[in-house]
């Protein structure tokens, strides 16, 4: 079987076996797609390819590309996947990807932003426009609801209930999950349904996505990315929109969320993963500090 198809049904497998999500599939198609051309360069058939040329290969990738630690995580978990597959195909009768290591990932405290640089960020778009209208309802949600901006671009007009502030999201690994959402969001839904949106749509568009452009097409990831460096940039932020869900999650967890909840309404599959917002968030420790321990910070 020729390379091309057994990435074809390796992709394949991905979805329809492995419950990966479509992102996840393309990352990993185009890992071993890289793979598969380094082995042609290296005059090297994939059935020869042993430990040691995997090794070469990260190593590639890590100086010949430049790739961070964190893609080389992803490049080693792409060639594990492709490699248990051939296994299992009885294409391979070892799988030499199993030696490989992963990189250690140094723990990186997530950005967030307090209340007041958020309102400011949202209140600099212009409503005026049926653009800015669109965003500044979608922005609100994205924070109200710490969704991810696949999950919003994913969102469709039958996964949201504007009186009971509930929206059903598809997160990773196609899972689909209750999320909340505030007053403020509620409201500027309200408008961008009632006021804006059929706007954008025109009078034979039958999307069903909630959020669309001009075009009348859903607004893809990249668009949202693209909208929301705008809109920060006048706001005289850096912060990438990412950072709205992260200033959620520690804005729950500073007013006393446990961490279970915020691990639900976030859509993680680890609760490790939820803890990194614990480390954020150091006002609240001070002010318990000050009011338990007095006498100690007035010495400090």
């Amino acid at each position: 079987m020729k390379n091309c198809e057994l990435l074809a049904r390796f992709c394949s497998r991905l979805v329809a076996i492995e419950r990966r999500s479509v992102l996840t599939r393309e990352c990993y198609r185009f890992e071993i797609k890289r793979f598969l051309e380094f082995l042609e360069e290296n005059n090297t058939s994939l059935k020869d390819a042993g430990a040691s040329i995997l090794s070469d290969y990260i190593v590639m990738r890590n100086k010949i590309d430049e790739i961070d630690p964190r893609s080389v995580a992803k490049a080693v978990s792409a060639l594990r996947s492709f490699f248990r597959f051939l296994a299992d195909e009885k294409y391979l009768k070892e799988n030499p990807a199993s030696l490989l290591e992963s990189p250690k990932r140094m723990m990186k405290l997530p950005e967030v932003l307090d209340k007041k640089t958020i309102e400011d960020l949202l209140d600099i778009i212009d409503t005026s426009t049926a653009n800015g209208c669109r965003d500044r309802c979608l922005f609100e949600l994205i924070y109200s609801a710490g969704l991810r901006v696949s999950e919003a671009s994913a969102l469709n007009l039958k996964d949201i209930d504007i009186t009971g502030g509930v929206a059903k999201v598809r997160g990773k690994g196609s899972k689909e999950r209750l999320v909340l959402f505030g007053e403020e969001a509620s409201s500027r839904l309200k408008i961008y349904l009632e006021e804006v949106r059929p706007k954008l749509a025109g009078i034979v568009n039958k999307s069903p996505a909630l959020f669309i452009g001009r075009n009348g097409k859903r607004l893809s990831r990249k668009g949202i990315w693209k909208n929301y460096a705008k809109h920060a940039m006048l706001a005289g932020t850096s912060s990438h929109i990412h950072t709205l869900r992260h200033s959620f999650a520690t804005s729950l967890l500073a007013g006393g969320a446990d961490l279970r909840t915020v691990q639900e309404l976030l859509g993680h599959a680890d609760l490790s993963t939820t803890q990194i917002y614990t480390h954020v968030d150091t006002a609240v420790l001070r002010e318990n500090h000050k009011r338990y321990l007095p006498r100690l910070s007035a010495e400090m």
